[in-house]
C-alpha cells in the first residue's frame, strides 16, 4: 500500500475544503456534546459517508450530511454501549487490559462504518466483513492504517482547535484506504426485493402474453 500516497492525498484533499470539514467536525463535536454522546456515533456514521463522497466523487462536504444516516441511530447506539461497556471493565481489571480491547475493537471495527453507510451492510455483517478485511493477506498494512488513523487523531486531540483539523485528515486517510482495499472487494449484501402490491379490487388478473397471430397460424396450417 502507498501510504505515502495516500497521506499527500488526504492532506490536499483537506486543504482543498478545509472550511466546510471544519464546520462539519465542528457541528458533529457540538451535537453529541449536547446529546450527551447520545448522537455521537450516528453523526460520525454521516461525517464519515460525506468524506467519503468527497474522496470518491469530489462532492464538497456539507454541514447538514452528519445528519444524513439517521437510519442507523438505534444500531450504532446499540453497538456504542456494547463498546463503552466492554472498555469499562476493561479498565476496571488494569489499565493495559482496556488499552488492548480499545485497540482491538478500533482495528476490528476499522472499515464498519462505512460498509454500513456505503454497501448497506448491517452492523452484524459489516463488523464481519471489516473483520475478514482486515485480518486478511494485507493485515500489517491494515494495521498500519489504524495506527496512523488514531495517532493523527490523537495529535490534534491535545488541543481541540488543532483535533478540528487533524480529525478531518485522518478521516480522509481512512476513507482513501477504503476506497481502493475495501469498498471494491466487499461484496453487497443480498438485498431481499419487496412486495408487489396487491391488485385493486375489480382488476382483471394479467393474462399471459398470446403467440403472434403468424405464428399461431403457422402451427395450425395443415
Amino acid at each position: 500500500m502507498d501510504f505515502k500516497s495516500h497521506l499527500e492525498n488526504a492532506w490536499h484533499l483537506t486543504l482543498k475544503y478545509i472550511v466546510p470539514l471544519i464546520f462539519m467536525t465542528l457541528a458533529m463535536a457540538v451535537v453529541s456534546f449536547i446529546s450527551l454522546g447520545i448522537l455521537g456515533p450516528v453523526t460520525l456514521a454521516g461525517y464519515m459517508q460525506s468524506i467519503l463522497l468527497m474522496v470518491r466523487s469530489g462532492r464538497e462536504p456539507r454541514l447538514q450530511d452528519i445528519f444524513s444516516e439517521m437510519r442507523l441511530f438505534l444500531p450504532l447506539l446499540v453497538f456504542g454501549i456494547i463498546v463503552i461497556i466492554a472498555s469499562i471493565i476493561g479498565f476496571s481489571m488494569f489499565f493495559l487490559p482496556g488499552v488492548v480491547i480499545v485497540c482491538g475493537i478500533t482495528f476490528v471495527c476499522l472499515y464498519f462504518m462505512p460498509l454500513m453507510t456505503d454497501r448497506n451492510y448491517d452492523i452484524t455483517d459489516a463488523v464481519k466483513e471489516s473483520f475478514r478485511v482486515v485480518t486478511g493477506p494485507d493485515m500489517l498494512d491494515h494495521a498500519i492504517v489504524a495506527i496512523l488513523f488514531i495517532g493523527i487523531s490523537a495529535i490534534g486531540s491535545s488541543v481541540f482547535v488543532g483535533w478540528l483539523f487533524t480529525q478531518p485528515l485522518a478521516t480522509i486517510f481512512l476513507m482513501r484506504v477504503y476506497e481502493e482495499k475495501v469498498s471494491q472487494i466487499s461484496p453487497a449484501p443480498p438485498r431481499s426485493e419487496p412486495p408487489s402490491d396487491p391488485p385493486k379490487p375489480g382488476t382483471p388478473p394479467e393474462e399471459k402474453a398470446s403467440e403472434p397471430e403468424e405464428e399461431i397460424t403457422l402451427k395450425y396450417k395443415p
